[in-house]
């Protein structure tokens, strides 16, 4: 947690050139290819490899990192189409980071990504370039190591992750004449071009107060002040009730994403809090993401 005391200063004071650069990702890489049949799995091996060098060995900001400080992630891919060198699935994100002070790992980002498709040519460099379009595969994987890293330091400095999400729209934004799907408006109110849309709308900013003051004011100020932590994430959840009542759109894809991390955490964290304190988070939970009122009943349950 060295380097996040140090990027919390760094970032507020504005990206900084550093002397050394190292990696920022520590992304585990999974491929399933049990839908495929009658084909050489070698070639799905190879890619997760590739997938994996690409994501871990590349340096994606110009901020210092140690090594053990890398971001972690996850990326699952469940291939179920191929033909030819043209391959299609789904593909499963997810990323954590640590809470201050503690063994336990809080989930950031998780969303399954339904329309992955893309060309690949065993044994070929997966070239990447923010300022064209390169490939599918590369823009797709590009565009959610820019997602991940912006969420994580969103949750250290208010906004901090700013320059890479308008790197992931970048990515969106050259890949508008790409044959595959997902990066268009049209298509869909829950894919890339929606998600990173969401995050930079300023209409939607309290969503990224949230991260902050949830994250860094709360979970990270457990060790010191329970009491003092817990209310910081009352507060934070007053932020999402915000924009629900000002924004009532089914389609807030990015807000629903956040929520749906946190569902469970909320309960963890409100179950033990004061009795009007865990009736109120639970009337804004409610709220909020109706669909599971019944399983944040808990929050006044466990009371």
């Amino acid at each position: 947690m060295v380097k996040k005391a140090f990027l919390f200063v760094i970032i507020l004071a504005g990206l900084s050139h550093l002397a050394g650069h190292s990696q920022e990702l520590r992304c585990n890489v999974q491929i399933i290819s049990n839908q495929i049949q009658g084909t050489n799995k070698q070639i799905f091996k190879t890619l997760q490899q590739d997938i994996y060098e690409f994501m871990n060995n590349r340096i994606w900001t110009n901020q210092e990192f140690q090594n053990n400080e890398r971001i972690e992630c996850k990326i699952l891919i469940n291939m179920q189409k191929r033909t030819g060198d043209e391959f299609s699935g789904n593909m499963t994100v997810s990323s954590r980071r640590p809470v201050y002070n503690s063994s336990y790992n809080t989930t950031m980002f998780q969303f399954k990504d339904n329309d992955v498709r893309f060309r690949y040519l065993e044994n070929e460099p997966l070239e990447f370039d923010i300022n064209q379009f390169e490939s599918n595969l590369t823009s797709i994987l590009a565009y959610y190591a820019y997602i991940v890293i912006g969420i994580d330091f969103d949750s250290f400095s208010p906004m901090g992750g700013t320059p890479y999400f308008q790197m992931a729209q970048q990515v969106v934004s050259n890949a508008q004449n790409a044959r595959g799907s997902g990066w268009k408006a049209f298509e869909s109110r829950r894919n890339r071009y929606w998600l990173v849309e969401n995050i930079l709308n300023s209409e939607y900013g309290p969503i990224r107060e949230f991260i902050y003051q949830y994250h860094r004011q709360g979970l990270d100020k457990m060790h010191d002040d329970v009491a003092q932590a817990r209310s910081a994430i009352f507060q934070s959840l007053e932020l999402l009730q915000e924009v629900h009542r000002e924004q009532p759109d089914p389609y807030m894809f990015f807000m629903n994403l956040m929520i749906e991390a946190k569902s469970s955490e909320f309960i963890n964290v409100f179950s033990e809090s004061p009795q009007g304190q865990a009736g109120r988070a639970y009337e804004i939970l409610a709220e909020i993401d109706p669909s599971q009122s019944e399983k944040y009943k808990r929050i006044t349950q466990e009371n």
